[in-house]
C-alpha cells in the first residue's frame, strides 16, 4: 500500500459519501493517496458474506461481478466524499478490457485500486484492479456518470 495517503475513509465517511447499505456496501475502508485521481479501497472478505451461500456451496468463491463493484464503490467514494460531490451520485455508463486473474475466497483480503484517467463534472473513467496480497485478482476500466441525487 502506498505510503502518501492522504486521508483515509472509515466505514462511517464512506456511508456518508455513498448511498450503498448492507447487504450491497462492499468495502470497509478507502485510503485516498491523491485527491480525485488515486485511492485504494480495502474489502476484508468473510465467510459470512451472503452472496457464498450460492456461490458455490463447498467451493466459496466471490462473484467476479462483485468484485467490479467494489472496485466502483472505491472509485465513488473517492468522487462523492468531495464536497463539490455531495449531491451526486454515480451510474456505470459501460465497464472495459475486465479480465479475472485468480478467485478471491473467505480470508483474503481485497485491495481495491483506483487511479482516474478522466474526471469532470458529468462523467469519468478509471483503470481498476483488485489484488489480493501481490497477485491480481481482476482488472478493468470503467466510465461513470455523475448526476444529481
Amino acid at each position: 500500500m502506498d505510503n502518501l495517503v492522504v486521508r483515509t475513509m472509515d466505514i462511517s465517511e464512506i456511508q456518508k459519501a455513498i448511498p450503498h447499505r448492507y447487504p450491497f456496501l462492499l468495502i470497509d475502508k478507502v485510503q485516498v493517496i491523491e485527491e480525485l485521481k488515486r485511492a485504494v479501497g480495502i474489502k476484508c472478505v468473510s465467510m459470512n458474506e451472503w452472496y457464498f451461500q450460492g456461490h458455490f456451496p463447498g467451493r466459496p468463491v466471490m462473484p467476479g461481478v462483485l468484485i467490479i463493484e467494489s472496485l466502483a464503490q472505491t472509485a465513488c467514494a473517492l468522487f462523492l466524499g468531495r464536497p463539490e460531490y455531495a449531491n451526486k451520485i454515480a451510474f456505470f455508463m459501460g465497464i472495459q478490457e475486465a479480465k479475472f486473474r485468480r478467485p478471491v475466497v473467505p480470508g483474503d483480503i481485497l485491495e481495491l485500486h483506483i487511479e482516474v484517467l478522466k474526471a469532470g463534472g458529468r462523467a469519468g473513467k478509471v483503470k481498476a484492479e483488485a489484488k489480493v496480497g501481490e497477485d491480481t485478482a481482476a482488472e478493468t476500466e470503467f466510465t461513470f456518470a455523475l448526476v444529481d441525487k
